[in-house]
């Protein structure tokens, strides 16, 4: 299994469907994974898309520095991948941002079982 295609490959995809419509990533998340958005927890997959949904912006823009994946389980059924770039709303200014997924196997591909994003502001 070749970790950094997969993280790649996710990594582009994720940010891709962001940028159409967030309402796209929805596959991407079950009932039990979790989101911690600037410090707020969201639970599921439908709250979680809800909450990427009613962001108070209409396009975005990522544009990732660095992504960093390793496995986080000795079965390699779970992915740790970080995430680090510039992010442009609504045409303004950039902002410098981290998210950290990992993701958890089935079948054969994988889901986001946890997602935390944060601004790296100041």
């Amino acid at each position: 299994m070749d970790i950094t295609a997969i993280a790649k490959n996710f990594t582009e995809f994720y940010y891709s469907q962001f940028a159409l419509g967030r309402q796209n990533l929805a596959p991407l998340y079950r009932t039990h994974s979790m989101l911690t958005w600037e410090g707020k927890p969201f639970q599921g997959g439908p709250n979680i898309v809800q909450h990427l949904t009613e962001l108070p912006f209409e396009k975005v823009a990522h544009k990732i520095s660095t992504f960093d994946a390793q496995p986080s389980s000795l079965d390699m059924s779970t992915l740790l991948i970080n995430v680090t770039g510039l992010l442009r709303v609504d045409g303004d200014q950039e902002l410098q941002f981290s998210q950290v997924f990992v993701l958890a196997k089935e079948g054969e591909s994988f889901y986001v079982l946890n997602d935390i994003f944060r601004l790296n502001l100041g």
